[in-house]
């Protein structure tokens, strides 16, 4: 025979436990010595022992939010309490169940109070995500950027879904509800782009066509004069940056093939200028010499020797004919700098010869005259006077005035 504290084993191989007191059979395990069969009711004991102390350990650890879990874990426990069938402190481990009901109780409570405010969080996040996108929706759709407005709607959607993923339940009236005005929302904006993008769409192929034309007008000048389709093609260009957009793609390609056009213009430009700059090379060197020529034009004070000299020149100088394109302001500026010569001599004739400043001029020097002619008579008296300081200021005012004379005169 074999026991412990809380059991024993008879001699046929019959396991008791004593609980409360009061010795009971719990089974019996024959053919095995007294030891094993008590070592394996005990272990029998032991199985539920560990099922308590799970449920202690999640109520302590805050393991789990879900009561009713908890306490058909707890009804389980002390089911195989009732049965009995173990070896070991059936007592202590009754207690132990009763403190835990009351700690699932207390639990409860509090995670009924955690629940509301988790659904009330819920609420509130699922209601401004709602308001947000019907916000959005109702915006002026003719300015929204709908790149921006579609991330937008995915990251509300994503965090309608995270609300969903914490497994909260709310009211399904309430739930459902804002569910709908969500979905509405979301199918008024979706419709609105695809309407944008549909009449983009539309426009993007009148821009096509347009553009299109504008690239074969542009192939076609290649039959004109370079100066010409030169002209005609910046015309083109003008109208291109009016016809608005087409898809990148599109655009893009179709604006290789109007550029080429005009590079090969530009190109055909380029030989044909350089062909006539080789052409007009030798009457770069007849205008460079009647430019030097007339250098002398530059110092002349005889108009008429000077305005002689500029008109030979003038003559020969559109005899020569054209100069290569680099040379023409050059040699612009160059004849330019001889007729202001000798426009300038001109002005200072005419200026000299205006009737009303002679007029004017004589006038002025006739006062000036009897000016002089009146100081001179006060000068004489002065000096019978022998009044030197009166003579002193006499004589500088004459030679004031004599001076004047001077000026007008010129």
């Amino acid at each position: 025979m074999s026991s412990s504290t809380f059991g024993r084993v008879d001699d046929e191989g019959n396991v008791y436990v004593t609980d409360d007191g009061v010795e009971r059979l719990v089974g019996a395990f024959p053919d095995v010595s007294p030891e094993e069969a008590l070592a394996y009711f005990q272990r029998k004991f032991d199985d539920i022992v560990t099922s308590t102390v799970i449920i202690e350990r999640r109520i302590a650890t805050g393991a789990t939010h879900n009561a009713r879990e908890l306490t058909t874990s707890l009804d389980a426990v002390e089911a195989a309490i009732t049965a009995g069938v173990g070896v070991g402190d059936f007592s202590a481990l009754r207690g132990r169940v009763e403190n835990l009901r009351a700690a699932i109780a207390v639990f409860a409570q509090e995670s009924s109070a955690e629940q509301e405010q988790a659904r009330e969080q819920v609420l509130a996040e699922r209601t401004r995500i709602v308001e947000a996108i019907e916000a959005l929706a109702a915006s002026d759709q003719s300015s929204i950027n709908w790149k921006k407005a579609s991330a937008t709607t995915d990251e509300l959607f994503a965090a309608w879904q995270a609300t969903q993923q914490r497994h909260i339940k709310i009211q399904k009236t309430v739930a459902d509800d804002l569910w709908k005005r969500f979905r509405n929302a979301r199918t008024s904006l979706d419709r609105a782009r695809r309407a944008h993008f549909a009449q983009l769409d539309a426009a993007s192929k009148g821009v096509k066509t347009a553009k299109e034309a504008l690239v074969a007008k542009a192939e076609a000048l290649s039959t004109l004069a370079p100066e010409k389709a030169i002209a005609a093609y910046r015309d083109l260009l003008a109208e291109w940056k009016v016809s608005g957009r087409a898809s990148k793609k599109v655009d893009d390609a179709l604006w290789a093939q109007f550029k080429a056009a005009g590079d090969a213009l530009y190109q055909a430009k380029k030989i044909a200028d350089s062909a006539d700059d080789e052409l007009f090379a030798a009457n770069l060197e007849v205008k460079r010499a009647l430019l030097v020529e007339g250098q002398p034009i530059l110092s002349m004070t005889n108009r008429e020797q000077a305005r002689a000299l500029l008109s030979s020149i003038q003559k020969r100088w559109e005899s020569a004919g054209k100069v290569p394109r680099a040379a023409v302001k050059e040699m612009d500026a160059g004849l330019r700098s001889l007729e202001q010569a000798v426009k300038k001599l001109d002005d200072d004739a005419w200026h000299k010869s205006d009737p009303e400043k002679v007029a004017r001029s004589q006038s002025m020097l006739a006062a000036i005259e009897n000016k002089i002619a009146s100081l001179e008579a006060e000068l004489a008296k002065a000096t019978a006077a022998k009044d030197q300081k009166r003579i002193e200021a006499l004589t500088e005012d004459i030679a004031t005035q004599r001076s004047w004379i001077s000026v007008l005169g010129n």
